[in-house]
């Protein structure tokens, strides 16, 4: 199909979905747990590829075997931590607030890159760069960032640290996906899914000794569980991994700064959110982050 050789369509089709995903956990609340969701969208997801995955796991069983740790590792730190953090976050706050958070996962990769592998980078790369850090700073700041940071605002809550989680997570993971080891887009998801449902049991178990499990009982819960399970958990992640593989993590993870305006765009339709006057700088500066960094890497090459 054409549409799956072109990276940049697949990107906007993933940060879509992906903007999809932090309204799913809005609608979850009250329906489904978070650590319980995403237990389930492992679940469903790992029982919907095993059905075509079997040729392709066989073929690469040997590199399987030989980074089973690396597997583990990724799948539970990029898919169960990661979702864990944005499902818990929006418990505290806003859709929007969460995934304009996200657009500091470019960053975290451009730091992790250059620290690891001494990626190159231009000076107008790094003012996108700042130019996203500062959207993301007004947004957790309520438009007040300077209030914020001397302590006159309570813009920065529980749940703006806990997206800070995610992001950490999510960009740590595109980042050591270019150490991925030589096997087929489908094992290599199969097998990230499956790392991903052995820690969420983990992650299942220690919120249930909590006692803040809640099952999905309800037709809104198992819809929801659903929704994640097939798009954010299998179309959008094979559609990153591809993405990465022909861009690499610097350009792929400058789309992930397009998931505020679908987000933004989702939030205002489906849950009634107000999009608020710092919301709309902060979509200025994202895309204008994006926009020059993506200028400067062209140019680069």
């Amino acid at each position: 199909m054409p549409i799956l050789k072109n990276p940049h369509l697949l990107l906007v089709i993933t940060t879509f979905i992906w903007g999809g995903n932090a309204i799913a956990g809005k609608f979850a609340i009250g329906h489904v747990s978070p650590m319980m969701l995403t237990f389930f969208r492992w679940a469903i997801a790992l029982a919907i590829i095993s059905t075509f995955a079997s040729k392709h796991i066989k073929n690469d069983w040997k590199a399987i075997k030989e980074n089973w740790l690396y597997l583990l590792l990724m799948g539970g730190f990029g898919y169960t931590a990661f979702n864990f953090f944005l499902y818990s976050s929006l418990q505290y706050t806003s859709a929007i607030n969460v995934a304009l958070e996200q657009s500091a996962m470019p960053v975290i990769i451009f730091v992790l890159n250059y620290a690891l592998y001494r990626t190159g980078v231009t000076w107008l790369q790094i003012f996108g760069y700042c130019l996203t850090l500062v959207g993301v700073l007004v947004t957790v700041s309520a438009g007040d960032p300077i209030g914020m940071l001397t302590s006159q605002t309570t813009g920065l809550n529980r749940g703006d640290i806990l997206m800070a989680g995610a992001a950490i997570c999510y960009g740590g993971y595109s980042v050591a996906l270019r150490a991925k080891p030589q096997m087929h887009w489908i094992s290599l998801l199969t097998c990230l899914i499956a790392g991903a449902l052995v820690f969420s049991v983990a992650g299942v178990g220690f919120e249930y000794s909590l006692g803040q499990t809640t099952f999905p009982f309800s037709l809104q819960g198992i819809l929801v569980c659903l929704f994640a399970g097939i798009f954010p958990s299998l179309i959008s992640q094979g559609f990153f991994i591809q993405g990465v593989s022909a861009l690499g993590a610097n350009r792929a993870g400058l789309y992930i700064n397009l998931v505020p305006i679908f987000a933004a765009l989702l939030a205002v339709s489906l849950l009634g959110e107000e999009l608020r006057l710092f919301h709309a700088l902060a979509f200025v500066l994202v895309v204008g982050g994006i926009l020059l960094a993506q200028r400067a890497e062209s140019s680069k090459s």
